[in-house]
């Protein structure tokens, strides 16, 4: 197994956000496996390695980048271009390309389908988020009605219906950052999340939507969008609720009576395995041998299947036209 190096920006508050945790969960993941560690890029840490530092040393042949930052790959690519770079894919939508023999590693389904489309001849894999062990349900008495996350939150959901709700309900809003979600979500009855027109303003998708599972998992209702790789795992009606829908009444009304049903709908723990280490390990052991194997061939032999760049996409519509064409006027 070749070392990974994860590039981040930077580990310290200024840079804190779901995909940073989400990507130095994975980075502990496959310390489990192989040689792994972070390397910021943007910002110096304290023991920490840079990558202006690493990429003066020799030896990087047995190494392999893993870079995530959305709106930062184009240049991370451009500058590890000749090294054995892996894409670890959040969100889509972001515009850029990637060449072939970068392979891609995608948090949902939803991401996976984007890639296979978008860059149809390379090596593309699915590695869900880890859904840590405390976000468990502690089976303990909850105190908050309704809980809000204020960020990414709906215009909608923060002036419409949380007004509506609060003469009704205990409801809070969690609006900085918290250490340990997990403590809230065990406090909870519902959590409300969505994210759809945050995610449409900044014109990509969204990557995982890791708080509505980590609520259910918690034992937490959940009323959210389904946008983006939310579908990946949300079934309205089964295992959530759909925000948003109608008028502010209609979702006032369920909400308040999700509040005393006898039976609160959420994720069961069988649902939740494949987001658990213990199958998510394996997997990754799985699709870290197949990238090993992958650059090995790519030291030794060159490619030969072509991108489907917009030129390639334009001759090809033209023929298959022409085609089209000459098969009609021959009848």
């Amino acid at each position: 197994m070749r070392h990974l190096y994860f590039l981040v920006p930077g580990t310290g508050k200024r840079f804190h956000c779901g995909g940073l945790f989400a990507e130095l969960k994975t980075l502990r993941l496959a310390q489990q496996i192989c040689f792994a560690e972070v390397v910021t890029y943007d910002q110096r840490e304290p023991d920490t390695l840079f990558l202006d530092d690493l990429l003066q040393q020799p030896g990087l042949d047995n190494s392999i980048f893993v870079i995530s930052w959305g709106f930062h790959i184009p240049r991370l690519a451009k500058r590890l271009r000749g090294q054995q770079v892996v894409y670890h894919a959040h969100s889509s939508g972001y515009g850029f390309s990637l060449p072939g023999d970068v392979p891609i590693v995608t948090v949902s389904r939803n991401s996976m389908g984007y890639w296979g489309q978008k860059r149809p001849n390379g090596l593309i894999f699915h590695l869900p988020n880890h859904i840590s062990p405390e976000f468990t349900n502690r089976q303990q008495p909850r105190d908050i009605d309704v809980l809000v996350q204020v960020r990414k939150s709906s215009s909608y959901l923060l002036n419409q219906l949380v007004p509506a709700l609060e003469p009704h309900c205990n409801l809070v809003k969690l609006e900085g950052f918290v250490d340990d979600l997990s403590i809230l979500f065990n406090r909870s009855k519902i959590f409300l999340y969505d994210s759809a027109e945050y995610w449409a303003l900044s014109r990509v998708s969204e990557g995982f939507g890791l708080p509505p599972m980590e609520a259910m998992a918690c034992g937490c209702q959940v009323f959210t969008s389904v946008n983006g790789a939310l579908a990946d795992y949300l079934d309205p009606g089964f295992n959530c609720y759909k925000i948003g829908v109608y008028s502010t009444g209609y979702d006032c009304d369920r909400i308040l009576a999700a509040l005393q049903t006898p039976n609160p709908i959420a994720m069961t723990p069988e649902d939740l395995k494949p987001y658990r280490a213990d199958a998510l390990l394996p997997r990754l052991e799985v699709i870290l041998a197949e990238i090993n194997h992958f650059f090995d061939y790519r030291a030794k032999h060159s490619a030969d299947i072509p991108d489907l760049t917009k030129p390639r996409l334009a001759r090809l519509w033209l023929q298959r036209t022409a085609h089209k064409v000459v098969k009609k006027l021959g009848r």
